[in-house]
């Protein structure tokens, strides 16, 4: 079936239209060249009989099934002369008398003035059956066209579709396409030649950005490592201050969060697998987590952090990009909240997260999800939500934000598709 803006309909549609106006034209054409050459028959007839009849002394008019003539001069007229030619000049013409419809010629000849007419009755039936013929062929023409040219679209497109179709079937890893068009000498051949040059440039970045991405994960992962065990055994330390223990617990948080950080992005710069592939997460369990791993910033603040877990829905997904979400939207919240609350509600499809903080002007709502857009009261590196909307538009979901300035901010997260 063919698509109104595929290639292959739009070929069958102007080779169609292009037949279809060459036919009305040729056959108008035609129709016009036919109707010239019966009226220059029926001239030349009525000639031959004036020139045959007013050659005798006495005209005598000729009166058959088709011809009639008459005569009009100082000495001789003829009877019944019909009004509608009477006072005709000169020349050819198509009367109609009575019902009937004539072809007239209107002649001076020795001081006389001669009328022949020409019954065009049986001139219209011809007429009228060369016309049924000019639009049996016109409808003839106009079917073939549209045949031909929805043959020759799919002549033409066929090589295009089976290239798009081989293209598409490319594997991330491909670097060569191996198409049979890579050694054709046309435009699908060249067409071919470029798609495989572009893969292999791809192919070369791709590696380039694995090699980075590797590299930069063995640098990052190794160094927190270090942190993360130097912090372990400062905390076993009894001979440290409580703020020193506080920072020191500021220090393994950060570098807890670094390493989470890390696996994130790590995910995301792999290609999208198959949802099936991901081992189902409980929702519920990531918000408890992240709810108490951000009970800290709270700190002597008159501020509360509530949850209302309606639901514990369970959902494909790799729960450090799931905890990257949440914990994004907490931290927004409690970093813009002064005072009053930052609620957690998980329902079974979504998940909102409410607080009475500053909120945002439209102009700054507007572009909040936008990549280091930083807001006005914003402490962070514009980052944050801009990562959720990634991670969100990864596996399929939807985000909305609604702020007013002074009142507070809403995100809520479906996670159905």
């Amino acid at each position: 079936m063919l698509q109104v803006n595929s290639l292959r309909f739009r070929v069958a549609f102007l080779f169609a239209l292009f037949g279809v106006g060459l036919s009305i034209l040729f056959s108008g054409g035609v129709f016009l060249s036919q109707l010239q050459i019966g009226h220059q028959l029926m001239d030349d007839t009525l000639r031959a009989e004036l020139n045959e009849h007013a050659a005798y002394p006495i005209f005598d008019p000729p009166k058959t099934a088709t011809i009639k003539g008459y005569i009009l001069s100082a000495t001789e007229t003829t009877e019944n002369i019909p009004d509608e030619i009477r006072s005709l000049p000169p020349g050819s013409y198509d009367i109609s008398i009575g019902k009937k419809d004539f072809r007239v010629l209107v002649a001076d000849m020795l001081d006389k003035r001669y009328f022949l007419t020409f019954d065009t009755k049986h001139q219209h039936l011809h007429d009228a059956l060369f016309v049924r013929y000019l639009v049996i062929f016109a409808l003839f023409m106009i079917v073939s066209s549209t045949l031909g040219g929805l043959w020759l679209a799919i002549r033409v497109t066929t090589p295009v579709t089976r290239l798009a179709e081989q293209v598409g079937q490319a594997k991330a890893g491909d670097a060569n396409l191996f198409l049979p068009e890579l050694k054709s000498n046309d435009e699908v051949g060249e067409l071919a030649r470029a798609f495989d040059r572009y893969l292999r440039r791809l192919h070369d970045f791709i590696e380039r950005e694995n090699y980075f991405t590797a590299d930069v994960s063995h640098e990052l992962r190794t160094p927190l490592a270090i942190m993360l065990g130097s912090v372990e055994v400062l905390e076993q330390d009894e001979s440290l201050s409580p703020k020193q223990k506080e920072r020191i617990a500021r220090i393994r948080r950060a570098a807890q969060d670094m390493t989470e950080l890390t696996s994130a992005l790590l995910l995301l710069a792999r290609e999208q697998q198959q949802a099936v592939d991901d081992l189902p997460c409980n929702v519920a369990e990531v918000v408890r987590s992240s709810v108490e791993k951000h009970l800290h910033l709270l700190a002597d603040r008159p501020l509360r952090m509530e949850m209302e877990l309606v639901a514990e829905p369970e959902i494909f997904v790799e729960r450090p990009l799931l905890e990257i979400v949440i914990g994004n939207l907490i931290r927004n919240a409690l970093f813009n909240t002064k005072t009053g609350y930052v609620l957690l509600r998980l329902e079974q499809n979504s998940l909102i997260v409410r607080d009475t903080g500053v909120g945002m002007r439209p102009d700054e709502l507007a572009r909040a999800l936008d990549r280091y857009y930083k807001g006005a009261s914003s402490v962070g590196s514009g980052v944050g939500l801009s990562l959720v909307k990634r991670i969100c538009e990864r596996y399929g979901w939807r985000i909305f934000l609604d702020s007013r300035e002074g009142q507070g901010t809403t995100a809520k997260i479906v996670f159905s598709a």
